[in-house]
């Protein structure tokens, strides 16, 4: 017999579909509010509320605006989102973690090309491209806590403000070449630079939202962005990191799962793809992505 009060929480990806309309939240929320269909369609857009009563499995999602568009995600599920509250959040796709000159994990090369293919396409569909990745200022070097700056030596050796040989600068400090973007997605970034979609946003910390003063955070309050798609290395260290704190800030997340990768143990990079999808929120990948209209 199973226990009293064994309510099913999270799951989501392995969740039926609702019989009836749902909404979470509400106006008064400072995150807002999403509803949900039968249809499958989550809708996080935050622009219309279910008819007051909702209890109907007959109700149906508001037609689709030129405003908003449908991102398909694991579960059977669909995601709306409005266009210019929506951001892609790619992290880390450096040099210094990437280039075959400083380090070897094929892995990581993987995402480059599906980046190469979905950032073009999210651009045509109004969704800014903020590239998220260290770069570290003096300042810095002298407020990073130690076990930081442990983890980034190797025995005992360099770690962050080192000169790197081979012209690639001090290790992820602000403009150097190893702080650069890999290959082909640096001159993406400018091209969309030129363009004024596309964003580089530094950050001090595995995640860029750590902490209440973040160049990420203020980025997303000002421009009033509240869904994340996300993308990068590592995916169970700066990527995770950043869209646990992002989950708990109340940001709609969506990983990215082909276009993340990580150099742990194969168990790393698949807890977190199921608790994205459980948990946080959602998982989709740039095939869907390439598609949206």
């Amino acid at each position: 017999m199973p226990p009293l009060h064994d309510t099913p929480i999270l799951g989501m990806v392995a969740r039926p579909r609702v019989t009836t309309a749902l909404e979470y939240g509400s106006d008064a929320n400072p995150h807002g509010f999403w509803t949900e269909y039968p249809s499958g369609l989550i809708d996080v857009s935050r622009t219309a509320h279910l008819p007051r009563a909702s209890g109907d499995a007959q109700v149906e999602a508001p037609p689709l605006t030129l405003a908003l568009v449908d991102i398909p995600v694991d579960g059977d599920r669909t995601v709306r989102v409005k266009r210019d509250a929506t951001a892609m959040v790619i992290i880390d796709m450096q040099n210094f973690f990437l280039h075959p000159d400083l380090r070897a994990h094929p892995t990581r090369l993987k995402c480059v090309d599906p980046l190469m293919k979905a950032v073009p396409a999210l651009r045509d569909a109004g969704i800014k491209i903020l590239w998220v990745n260290w770069g570290l200022t003096e300042h810095e070097l002298e407020t990073i806590p130690p076990s930081l700056v442990r983890g980034f030596m190797k025995n005992g050796r360099g770690g962050f403000g080192a000169e790197i040989p081979g012209g690639f600068g001090r290790l992820l400090m602000r403009d150097a070449k190893n702080s650069e973007l890999y290959g082909p997605l640096q001159d993406e970034f400018l091209k969309g630079k030129a363009a004024g979609t596309d964003f580089w946003i530094n950050k001090n910390r595995m995640s860029g939202l750590w902490g209440y003063q973040s160049s990420l955070d203020y980025f997303l309050q000002e421009n009033g962005i509240s869904t994340l798609l996300f993308a990068g290395v590592n995916a169970d260290q700066c990527v995770g990191g950043t869209l646990v704190d992002a989950y708990f800030r109340g940001y709609d997340c969506i990983l990215v799962e082909d276009a993340t990768a990580t150099t742990s143990p194969e168990g790393g990079f698949e807890n977190v793809v199921y608790n994205a999808g459980n948990s946080y929120g959602f998982v989709t990948d740039t095939t869907r992505l390439v598609g949206l209209q």
